[in-house]
């Protein structure tokens, strides 16, 4: 296994570096969110150890960058700072785990070992379709540059879409997505919200996106 460490304080990033090389791991370490980028696109590793608090570029902005470059390397996100809200835009901004100082060497080994069988799969933060974008952790989306406003349930059957462009979504697949229980098959809501959609994210901008199939259902062109 060779692992990026991406931490700014010497006598840390030096004995997690000891630590991993005492069990057979490859270390390479990075001092900025800068230097990590640079090796992390030029350099094939198994995993990155991403400090938080960094000079320069920070951890979340770092692993953010990572993600946009296409680079699905599985990062565990070191911090001192064990507040709610961080760890949740941690993992928002695409890490895969997250280890709060201080910690043990084992079970940073363990959770190594754990992402590495994972393996490195696409797992976008964000979602792009043609030229809608959409960001499922500010739930925000766009067309272009142009900025779309939507309801909440709007939002979730437009993710649905978006995650899987081009395949034909039943109206039951649709309703079980972005409904609870309360809702009977035969009501038309998902025909009302397609209608919302489409008046928010195809009609101002003269396209036509979501396409009827008929006796089928709905599917979002890959073109969008």
């Amino acid at each position: 296994m060779r692992v990026l460490i991406v931490e700014d304080d010497v006598r840390m990033a030096t004995a997690i570096r000891r630590g991993l090389q005492a069990e057979g791991v490859v270390a390479d370490v990075a001092g900025r969110g800068e230097d990590a980028l640079w090796m992390a696109g030029s350099t094939e590793f198994d995993a990155v150890v991403l400090d938080l608090m960094l000079p320069g570029i920070d951890g979340f902005e770092t692993c953010r960058r990572l993600r946009e470059d296409g680079i699905w390397v599985p990062i565990i996100m070191l911090t001192a700072r064990d507040a709610i809200e961080d760890r949740v835009q941690g993992l928002d901004r695409g890490a895969d785990d997250y280890l709060v100082k201080p910690f043990s060497l084992a079970e940073l080994l363990a959770r190594l070992r754990a992402l590495a069988r994972r393996g490195q799969a696409r797992r976008p933060a964000a979602l792009e379709v043609g030229d809608l974008r959409m960001d499922p952790a500010s739930q925000q989306v766009w067309r272009g540059d142009r900025e779309i406003h939507l309801s909440r349930k709007e939002f979730v059957l437009l993710e649905t879409f978006m995650r899987r462009p081009g395949e034909v979504l039943s109206r039951y697949q649709l309703l079980e997505r972005a409904w609870d229980y309360e809702y009977e098959n035969r009501s038309n809501v998902v025909e009302v919200y397609i209608r919302y959609l489409r008046e928010k994210i195809d009609r101002p901008f003269g396209v036509e996106s979501i396409e009827t199939v008929r006796g089928a259902g709905y599917r979002l062109r890959k073109d969008a």
